[in-house]
């Protein structure tokens, strides 16, 4: 069996909240580059054109002053023991990440008292058991101006597959402006109330535009993708074709008496690093 000592993992973390706070990806350039040239609206274009200089000009800043709650996504292989306690080892990974890149503490220790903790801690941790003996590391800082225009519903069977688009697209209307359009849509479908949210903020860590690879889900994306770039939100919100780079949809079995569904919002930078010990 192999091993992984949690500095190892603390070290990782640290480097990856950094990385994926300055560094825009490179699927998120090219999205952005494919909307700027198809875009035909002066003020759409002119708010491209500055992201994509701003992308390159960045010199190692936060890509947004809003350096998030830090999401950490582990798939840790079922051969493989981490020496020491893997929550602790993210956590100090994301301590020392925001100290050492200077990025913005975000998170209060308790949502009424509203304290900040400080340093950005506690993570929000996700693991899942995956076959072999690799451990899989992906932080994606979620800022709250996408998060908050996030949504769930417990849809009836019956509302069906137009049920589910219309709350899809109703909740990019709602969000207008403020999660910084051009955004990427993830939507859960299916599982229970807590797993569908779950299956809508892993859809955010798709490669930008990569379809589902199920025939029905993939075309079902590419109509929403058209549904809400008609809305004309466009980017920042100042009009145009661009409202979202993408829509990807992630789906489990559910009840025969549920239709959940969940919508996770990102922003245009759709921040995620992703580094495999």
């Amino acid at each position: 069996m192999r091993e992984i000592s949690a500095g190892a993992v603390a070290d990782t973390v640290a480097r990856l909240c950094v990385q994926a706070n300055t560094c825009l990806p490179r699927d998120v350039k090219d999205g952005i580059a494919a909307a700027r040239a198809a875009e035909d609206w002066p003020p759409a274009r002119e708010i491209l054109d500055r992201i994509v200089e701003n992308g390159e000009i960045g010199g190692g800043f936060p890509i947004c002053q809003d350096t998030g709650m830090a999401c950490v996504f582990l798939e840790v292989g079922q051969e493989l023991h981490i020496a020491g306690d893997l929550a602790q080892a993210v956590d100090e990974g994301v301590r020392r990440g925001y100290a050492q890149g200077y990025l913005r503490k975000s998170v209060v220790s308790d949502p009424l008292e509203r304290v900040n903790s400080g340093d950005n801690t506690p993570a929000m941790l996700y693991t899942d058991l995956v076959p072999g003996d690799r451990l899989a590391i992906t932080v994606a800082p979620k800022g709250f101006g996408s998060e908050n225009m996030s949504r769930i519903a417990m849809l009836k069977p019956s509302d069906g597959v137009e049920g589910v688009k219309d709350f899809i697209v109703d909740t990019v209307e709602q969000a207008g402006p403020n999660p910084c359009p051009p955004i990427v849509v993830g939507v859960g479908l299916g599982g229970t109330f807590d797993k569908c949210a779950l299956l809508a903020k892993k859809a955010l860590l798709r490669e930008l535009g990569t379809p589902s690879p199920l025939p029905f889900y993939a075309e079902l994306e590419r109509e929403l993708l058209d549904r809400i770039n008609a809305l004309g939100i466009g980017p920042q919100g100042f009009g145009g074709r661009t409202t979202a780079l993408a829509v990807h949809i992630e789906t489990l079995p559910t009840h025969i008496a549920g239709l959940p569904c969940a919508v996770n919002i990102n922003c245009h930078v759709a921040r995620h690093a992703t580094e495999v010990l």
